[in-house]
């Protein structure tokens, strides 16, 4: 049981994975000073967001009745959450992701490294497969 745990901590994707969450940690700092300084002031420049918190409210009786036992459902808030996610992934690929990988492909290219295609397997090779794991399954 201990080796089977200890295989599992010390497969490669399990380090990847915590090495990946301190890394997100540290980045999520940027993108936040990103955001609060350049983003919202660009969004705010064209249309103000906070106010969708406030607008798009319904409030509804609850069972009890009474205006004092109301429940308030807030689309609007919902919505500016979107729209505020929405402009942050775009943010981040346009500024982060997409001139990285431009930074990757023009290494690649420096140092020849040329990816080929790997080609995908025709139809009868996968019937052939699953016909093979089938087999193998019910010989078991």
């Amino acid at each position: 049981m201990l080796q089977g745990f200890r295989d599992f901590i010390l497969r490669g994707n399990v380090v990847e994975l915590a090495v990946a969450v301190v890394i997100g940690t540290a980045f999520n700092a940027i993108v936040t000073v990103l955001v609060e300084a350049l983003i919202n002031p660009l969004i705010a420049l064209f249309f103000d967001a906070s106010s969708l918190q406030d607008a798009l409210q319904v409030t509804v009786p609850t069972l009890l009745g009474g205006e004092s036992t109301s429940a308030t459902f807030a689309f609007g808030a919902v919505l500016a959450a979107v729209i505020n996610f929405l402009v942050v992934a775009a943010a981040v690929y346009f500024v982060i992701v997409l001139p990285m990988n431009k930074v990757n492909e023009m290494r690649k290219a420096r140092a020849g490294v040329v990816e080929e295609a790997v080609p995908a397997p025709t139809q009868e090779q996968l019937l052939t497969e699953i016909r093979d794991l089938l087999a193998q399954r019910s010989d078991r």
